[in-house]
C-alpha cells in the first residue's frame, strides 16, 4: 500500500486516540492526496479489507486491536480565507483554524476553540459546544461518497442533527469544506476564548487522557450532574475512571484499554438510568 502514501505498520492506538488507551492498529495509511486516497479506496473494496477512516481520534474507544487499515488525512490540510469564506482541507486541525479566524477578526468559530478534533471528524459528527455546532458555519462539503465519486453537498444535504450528519449516517468521507463567517471583533471574541480557557481548566480533567464528554446532555439537564448526583465520581474499571473533578469525563489513569472505558460507560448509564429513569447516550464510537 507504500503507493498510495505512507504507511505504519503495528501503530499504537495510545499514539493515535486522545483517550491513549492500549492496543494496535495493523496499518495506518496517510494517502498523499485525493486521487491516490480513491485508489486506495478501491483497492481495500476490492479486496474485501477492512478500513476506517479517522481524525483525531478524539471520540473513538478501539476496544480491541484492530486488524485492518486507518486511514488519515493528514495531507489534506490546506486552508484558504478570502473575505469570511473559509475553504479548508478535512486534515486540518479545528482548534488551530478557530484560533486562527479569530485572530483575523473573524466570528464563528469560537466555540470550537477547546475541541480536539480534525474538521472532516468535527464535521462528521457536528461537533458543538456553548450551544453552537459545526453546522451553523458549513456553508457546503466536498465529499467521496460509497461509489468512490467526489461531490459536493450543500449544507442542506448535510442533513446535519445534534451530533449527527449525512457522513456518519452513510459513511461519506469529508475531503474539505467551505465555511461561511462573519466579521467579529477581534479583541473580544479573543477575551472569550481566553476565559473560556480558563475555565475548562479549572472544571475539566485536562491533566488525564479522555475524549471529552461522553454522553449528551439530556434534554434540559446535564449527564454530569446526573452521574455525580447517582455517586458514580471516581468509579474505576482498573485504570479507567470517572473523573472526580467532572463526571461527565472518563479518564484513562495509566493503562486503561477500551474495554475498561466500554464497561464502565455501561456501568455508568445503567446506574444513571436505575436512579433517574434517564437513558444516556454516548458521543463517543466504539470500534469492535
Amino acid at each position: 500500500m507504500k503507493e498510495y502514501g505512507q504507511v505504519i505498520e503495528d501503530a499504537l492506538i495510545a499514539d493515535y486516540t486522545t483517550y491513549k488507551l492500549a492496543g494496535k492498529i495493523r496499518n495506518i495509511v496517510i494517502p498523499e492526496n485525493e486521487e491516490k486516497l480513491i485508489n486506495l479506496l478501491s483497492y481495500l473494496k476490492e479486496n474485501n479489507e477492512k478500513y476506517m477512516v479517522i481524525g483525531n481520534g478524539s471520540n473513538l474507544i478501539f476496544t480491541c486491536d484492530y486488524d485492518g487499515v486507518v486511514i488519515k488525512l493528514d495531507n489534506f490540510n490546506k486552508v484558504d480565507i478570502k473575505k469570511g469564506i473559509v475553504t479548508v482541507g478535512a486534515g486540518y486541525n479545528l482548534i488551530k483554524l478557530a484560533m486562527k479566524t479569530a485572530r483575523e477578526g473573524l466570528s464563528g468559530l469560537e466555540f470550537a476553540t477547546g475541541i480536539p478534533a480534525t474538521i472532516g471528524g468535527a464535521i462528521y459528527m457536528n461537533a458543538g459546544a456553548y450551544l453552537h455546532e459545526m453546522s451553523e458555519v458549513v456553508k457546503e462539503v466536498k465529499i467521496i461518497d460509497d461509489n468512490l465519486e467526489v461531490k459536493t453537498l450543500s449544507k442542506e444535504e448535510m442533513k446535519f442533527a445534534y451530533r449527527k450528519s449525512i457522513l456518519k449516517e452513510k459513511k461519506y468521507i469529508c475531503l474539505s469544506a467551505t465555511l461561511e463567517l462573519t466579521k467579529g471583533n477581534k479583541e473580544k471574541m479573543l477575551k472569550t476564548i481566553r476565559s473560556r480557557k480558563e475555565k475548562r481548566q479549572k472544571t475539566q480533567p485536562l491533566e488525564y487522557p479522555s475524549a471529552g464528554s461522553v454522553f449528551q446532555n439530556p434534554e434540559g439537564d446535564f449527564a454530569g450532574r446526573l452521574i455525580e448526583e447517582a455517586g458514580l465520581k471516581g468509579k474505576k474499571v482498573n485504570d479507567a475512571e470517572v473523573s472526580k473533578k467532572h463526571a461527565n469525563f472518563i479518564i484513562n489513569k495509566g493503562n486503561a484499554n477500551g474495554e475498561d472505558v466500554k464497561y464502565l460507560m455501561l456501568f455508568v448509564k445503567q446506574k444513571v438510568w436505575e436512579k433517574f429513569g434517564v437513558e444516556l447516550v454516548s458521543e463517543q464510537e466504539f470500534i469492535e
